[in-house]
């Protein structure tokens, strides 16, 4: 007999999922040309050359143990030990090898820090609407809760006063997302400080430590010099999950990381007991071969600047329509107020323009919707007058 529980979490499909087979299925009938995708964020951008000749390099080494075997629970050590210098150099840190755990994508690097903080059904990691929705399984996995704090809408920045009032003696973790995903704001400087000082407030009022997790797979795509802080600079028990999905456009790579500071409460337990997290959850050891990559390329980008060039022409073009969306200081989606409260429904109208967008409700934001503008931008040209038709078509009802 198959789990209940597990029997009950395949029901719960991917909405953004969903949506993708929906328009590759549409595109068989009318072209791929003709269908307008915003359902997802798998980078446009190719990833840097030297990546692929990197690649190349170990699989002709001759060495199949090196480039196909496996590696310490942790990581190849001079990998970690690469991704600790870059990050080093960028925000005038001390990391090591130590520091550095290496995991199967930023989904892996959450779930285990999910995994290691958790005791039971009780305790619960915090979170903010909008919020990735694999973060509810990943709380599954983990066998916790997540509470959701809802959304400010005005500007998507974390609301202090709710927060405040959510923590309680069974938090164990808040977790941030910034760039965020899908609203695409950015944490200031002033808010990552401010959330610090909440914390360790809060710590001392619970008796217990309370972690930061940074979920930070768009680290590299931020707009207009915004400034993106490295949070554990100025809160000790943070944990920082990344990824090289994004930055070096090779998502289906499942190369990530999580950063273990020496100023966190529990660091000499930390690395240990994410291998023992990573046992649990079955996450035995990165692959050996893109492991190797990232560390030859940690200090590259793909070339981000195509994101920039987006977010401006479709951000402009759908405010000038009328749309209200807040200005993304992030990542690769617009986040607007669907045209009607459903957004299940506004999406479902949008259908008929080929227009592909998913509902803010898989967000925990009801009424707004997510637009993934990681795509060619002649794409977003080509669909500009179809979302006028559509804004067009509710203002004529």
């Amino acid at each position: 007999m198959l789990s209940k529980k597990v029997l009950e979490l395949s029901k719960q499909h991917s909405v953004i999922r969903d949506i993708f087979e929906f328009g590759m299925e549409r595109a068989k009938e009318v072209g791929a040309e003709n269908v307008f995708d915003f359902s997802i964020g798998n980078p446009s951008v190719p990833a840097p050359k030297e990546v692929d000749e990197t690649a190349m390099k170990y699989i002709e080494s001759g060495d199949p143990v090196a480039v196909h075997g496996y590696t310490s629970n942790a990581g190849i050590f001079e990998v970690r030990d690469a991704v600790a210098k870059s990050l080093n150099k960028r925000f005038d840190t001390a990391y090591s090898a130590d520091n550095i755990f290496m995991t199967i994508g930023a989904a892996a690097a959450v779930g285990i820090c999910f995994k290691s903080l958790v005791d039971g059904p009780e305790d619960e990691i915090i979170t903010f609407a909008p919020y990735f929705p694999e973060y509810q399984v990943y709380a599954e996995g983990a066998g916790c809760k997540l509470t959701v704090i809802p959304a400010e809408t005005e500007t998507f920045q974390i609301d202090f006063e709710r927060l405040k009032s959510a923590i309680n003696v069974h938090t164990k973790a808040v977790l941030i997302n910034s760039p965020n995903n899908p609203s695409g704001a950015v944490y200031s400087r002033e808010t990552i400080q401010r959330l610090a000082e909440l914390l360790t407030e809060k710590q001392k009022e619970t008796g217990h430590s309370i972690y930061i997790i940074s979920d930070e797979p768009y680290r590299e795509i931020v707009y207009d010099g915004i400034e993106l802080p490295h949070v554990p600079k100025y809160y000790d028990n943070t944990l920082v999950c990344y990824s090289f999905s994004k930055s070096l456009s090779i998502p289906g790579e499942r190369i990530g990381y999580i950063i273990a500071p020496c100023e966190a409460e529990d660091y000499a337990d930390l690395l240990p007991v994410f291998i023992a997290s990573g046992r649990l959850l079955s996450y035995v050891s990165v692959p050996a071969l893109y492991q190797k990559v990232v560390g030859d390329c940690a200090d590259l980008t793909a070339d981000l600047s195509v994101y920039q060039a987006n977010k401006d022409l479709f951000y402009n073009a759908l405010t000038d329509m009328g749309y209200e969306c807040v200005e993304p200081g992030g990542a690769f989606y617009l986040f607007p107020k669907a045209l009607e409260p459903d957004a299940n429904a506004f999406c479902e109208r949008a259908k008929k323009y080929d227009l592909l967008m998913v509902p803010g409700d898989s967000f925990g934001c009801p009424g707004y919707v997510r637009i993934s503008y990681c795509v060619p931008t002649e794409r977003i040209e080509k669909a500009l007058p179809l979302f006028q038709k559509l804004i067009d078509e509710y203002k004529e009802n």
